[in-house]
């Protein structure tokens, strides 16, 4: 796996917009006052001539237009890290525009976003070898005063931490409008993790770290993918079976039925052959139930045959905060309680 090189001292930040741009708000103030944040921090900072677009359909601009900003910035170096302007609906669209065999050939550069930018936090490790972010956005960075996560996300991109731990709050509700778009993440919920196929072997070794490849993402964008040309993660997990596969997944617009189709299909595609763990986020539908299903039904309906352990709640993806993931790498994940942590072994 190619680890890209971390953000040194007065290095470039990049920003693209491959899936929303930051042309409305709370987005665009968020986004401004970011820049303003990092440039104070001493970075030079280069804008993608489509992160204030909002012209396309799902995403910033057309699917052309996305895919040649993304080239641009990841085989033409035009800076050291790349942050997504924000997650969107059809991203996938892009993929056409996207010259993978380029960017395999490419030095590597540290991509980060989530959501939508699962088609690139995925495909990058699984077509091109290359490990990504699966964290924050570009707008979270310009929120008044930094949440852990944030700041976690910006110690792992500067290679200033090599390990991140669960938080102890969440938010249900945030209070971020068009008319307040700097507030800080409204954190009022306990941290509850819950535990599935653990006996208590199961519990020790969490305790004890299960190390594996961690690979993932928003479980609505990895279902789209599944058995596309895009879709190579057979390959994937044979070229990294002696490590294991750690698996993370999320949802956003999927409701409990949906996660439950979604993952009826990964499982027939043999997307989760050699998995050791799966590590899953608080879905967006947190607390819903439909016709007697509930959010943790859906996900051991099709997971709990795999005989690993199965937790869930943690903080991953659409309710934060969440911990930055680097997709593509070793792990060790240990879990204790309300408590988790990943250490990068890269």
């Amino acid at each position: 796996m190619r680890i890209p090189k971390f953000l040194k001292d007065g290095g470039t930040i990049g920003f693209v917009a491959p899936s929303f741009g930051c042309n409305i708000e709370p987005y665009k103030s968020g986004f401004i006052n970011a820049q303003k944040k990092f440039i104070s921090m001493g970075y030079s900072l280069e804008i993608g001539e489509n992160c204030y677009e909002g012209c396309g359909i799902g995403i910033s601009n057309t699917p052309e237009k996305c895919g040649d900003e993304l080239n641009s910035f990841i085989t033409g170096k035009r800076a050291d890290v790349i942050i997504s302007c924000g997650g969107g609906e059809l991203m996938c669209e892009i993929l056409d525009y996207v010259d993978f065999k380029s960017i395999a050939n490419a030095e590597p550069i540290w991509y980060m976003g989530f959501s939508d930018n699962t088609n690139m936090t995925f495909l990058l490790p699984t077509l091109c070898d290359t490990a990504a972010i699966y964290g924050p956005c570009a707008p979270a960075f310009g929120m008044k005063i930094w949440h852990k996560s944030i700041q976690d996300a910006f110690d792992i991109i500067t290679n200033r931490i090599s390990e991140v731990r669960s938080y102890d709050l969440w938010e249900r509700e945030s209070l971020k409008t068009e008319e307040k778009p700097l507030e800080p993440y409204n954190v009022t919920e306990k941290m509850e993790i819950k535990y599935y196929n653990c006996d208590d072997n199961g519990i020790n070794d969490l305790k004890n770290g299960i190390t594996g490849r961690l690979i993932g993402g928003c479980l609505d964008c990895l279902d789209t993918l599944v058995g596309t040309k895009y879709d190579k993660v057979q390959e994937f997990n044979e070229k990294y079976k002696e490590d294991g596969i750690i698996w993370f997944m999320e949802a956003c617009d999927l409701n409990v039925m949906g996660i439950r189709r979604a993952l009826w299909q990964l499982k027939h595609s043999g997307w989760f052959k050699y998995v050791k763990c799966f590590l899953i986020g608080r879905p967006l539908c947190f607390g819903e139930e439909l016709f007697g299903l509930n959010q943790y039904d859906a996900f051991m309906a099709a997971l709990g045959e795999y005989n690993v352990p199965v937790i869930m709640d943690l903080d991953i993806g659409h309710l934060p905060p969440m911990m930055p993931l680097i997709s593509g790498a070793k792990v060790c994940f240990r879990a204790n309680g309300n408590k988790a942590n990943i250490k990068y072994l890269i």
